[in-house]
């Protein structure tokens, strides 16, 4: 396999859209992994032993929890499908800002699916009070690195950008 160097200056419009598409598929592949593993646990729970105890509160947080994972799987693994019915059509730039929407859209659902888990176990095993509070902080966290951090530091660069490019 030969290695394709160019710097950003030299990239092409075309290199520009494969390289974004590629790194974009990389980061769907960390996020599917862990959604499959979640919304898994969460479609073999109500099979459990203990499941019947839950209340009737536990068992609305489980609902949200496992159609927010089911929407979230659905969105970070549509640009698969989208993919395949674009295939060899040349129209990379619309694949690319639909998979950034939907890997945005699942990030969003799986922030949903995560925090509702979270309050479920919790819920489960501790006080209403500690669980919400605990949820709270487990979204407060999820937020500050999925959110704050990264707008923050979306105009922060150690380095200029190359005359004529706008973004990296």
């Amino acid at each position: 396999m030969r290695a394709v160097l160019w710097t950003v200056e030299e990239e092409t419009e075309k290199q520009r859209w494969d390289r974004n598409f590629a790194d974009l598929l990389q980061e769907l592949r960390v996020a599917q992994t862990g959604v499959q593993i979640l919304f898994a646990f969460l479609l073999i729970l109500p099979f459990s032993a203990e499941f019947p105890k839950a209340t009737g509160f536990q068992r609305d947080v489980y609902v949200v929890a496992l159609l927010a994972a089911a929407g979230s799987a659905a969105l970070i693994i549509s640009p698969v499908a989208f993919h395949r019915a674009l295939f060899r059509l040349g129209r990379k730039p619309e694949l690319v800002r639909f998979a950034h929407s939907m890997a945005t859209g699942g990030l969003a659902f799986t922030l949903v699916a995560m925090v509702a888990s979270v309050l479920l176990i919790t819920d489960f095993l501790l006080s209403r009070p500690v669980a919400l509070i605990l949820s709270g902080a487990t979204a407060l966290w999820f937020l500050t690195f999925w959110a704050f951090l990264p707008f923050l530091r979306r105009n922060w660069t150690d380095e200029p950008l190359p005359p004529g490019n706008t973004r990296r």
